[in-house]
């Protein structure tokens, strides 16, 4: 029984040493967006979340929020790929996010559109989520 308890604290111990979370966040002006990666072995995954307040400059333009997961692909050291499928439509949203040692940045696909509407996108324009420590 011992033995069999000892096995069991061992293999739940070993599975969790190679897991990891990162945290990214970026506030720019009302817009605040979210990254986590997540590693467990090697499998990869992401969640990218979004909550959009207009800004000054998006007067008339209405709130939004919007949040994509997956699995994703290691494409690089520093450089991963999530593809998720619209519900709605035949296409793809397709986000290339490229890892930093302080963060990340996030590129989308024009048919990110399907998830994101409005003043809400998950790419972050050249700007760098900052990696929480």
């Amino acid at each position: 029984m011992k033995k069999t308890l000892f096995l069991t604290i061992a293999m739940l111990v070993s599975g969790s040493a190679f897991a990891g979370t990162e945290h990214y966040v970026l506030r720019d002006g009302n817009h605040v967006q979210h990254l986590k990666v997540t590693e467990t072995n090697k499998e990869i995954n992401v969640s990218a979340d979004v909550d959009f307040e207009p800004n000054a400059d998006e007067k008339g333009k209405q709130a939004c929020s919007a949040s994509l997961s997956g699995e994703a692909k290691r494409m690089d050291k520093d450089k991963l790929i999530v593809k998720k499928h619209s519900e709605s439509e035949a296409t793809y949203c397709e986000l290339k996010i490229h890892l930093t040692e302080t963060g990340a940045k996030i590129e989308q696909s024009k048919d990110c559109d399907n998830f994101a509407t409005g003043i809400c996108h998950f790419s972050t324009d050249g700007k760098e989520l900052v990696k929480v420590k």
